[in-house]
């Protein structure tokens, strides 16, 4: 996994690590990058390869991580990277969170939204974690402050077990998801009311998956219309406190 080789890098003060790699810049940035990635970590699938927002780096994000590498393929960052002319912690995930986001139809996610909602969050969100069960319950709340919450599936024990059986959780969201009056039955779910077990062809699996891969690692986690990652449980207030800063 990515995050394991990725542990694996000396760190250093600025996080900068040596990353063994071929120095072959004759091919371009982006070639000589992909090829010193996959020379440290062949198994990792690269989703994205794009120049950095800082000169001599390109941006990588592969397998729910993102890394700046040099361009000459030698050396990797891991961390923040701030700017400090504008005193801001650069977001090299948004771009690639929004599109990837965009790409999910509404009729594969669990919607509660305002007549005009002033703005619009995907949560991934799991049926029996407390903070998302806490969330829910002010949904209203979320609501009549003109948000509009987007669900989608991330069961937190995954899709399967160590056995390679599905896990609980999982089997729980796929039949919410397929329930006939979905709403309901997710509302019920965070409610501690286990849904009618059923199944049919759903998203929970591919929602699961692509949330590794835009680097949620727990539940809720809130990513707004920009493709901002926001946070965990926030109060309604809170939420839209925050929203009305990036607006």
């Amino acid at each position: 996994m990515f995050k394991q080789w990725l542990l694996a890098l000396c760190v250093s003060g600025f996080a900068l690590s040596a990353c063994a790699a071929p120095d072959s810049t004759a091919a371009g940035p982006e070639s000589t990058v992909r090829k010193a990635v996959l020379s440290f970590a062949p198994k990792v699938t690269i989703d994205s390869v794009k120049p950095a927002p800082f000169p001599g780096f390109t941006q990588v994000i592969a397998s729910g991580q993102l890394v700046y590498v040099s361009n000459d393929g030698k050396y990797m960052l891991n961390g923040d990277v701030i700017d400090l002319a504008n005193q801001h912690n650069i977001d090299g995930w948004a771009d690639f969170r929004k599109a990837e986001l965009a790409k999910v139809p509404e009729t594969d996610r669990i919607v509660f939204s305002p007549a005009k909602p002033r703005y619009r969050v995907t949560v991934f969100t799991d049926v029996n974690c407390a903070y998302c069960r806490q969330l829910h319950e002010h949904i209203a709340d979320y609501n009549k402050a003109g948000i509009a919450i987007e669900y989608v599936a991330w069961p937190r024990e995954g899709v399967t077990d160590a056995a390679g059986r599905t896990t609980q959780t999982y089997n729980e969201m796929v039949s919410v998801w397929c329930s006939a009056d979905r709403k309901a039955a997710f509302t019920a779910a965070k409610q501690g009311k286990a849904p009618k077990a059923t199944n049919c062809p759903n998203p929970v699996k591919d929602e699961f998956e692509l949330g590794v891969k835009l680097g949620v690692n727990g539940t809720p986690s809130v990513i707004g219309e920009d493709g901002t990652m926001l946070g965990g449980y926030m109060t309604p207030s809170q939420m839209l406190q925050r929203l009305s800063k990036g607006s």
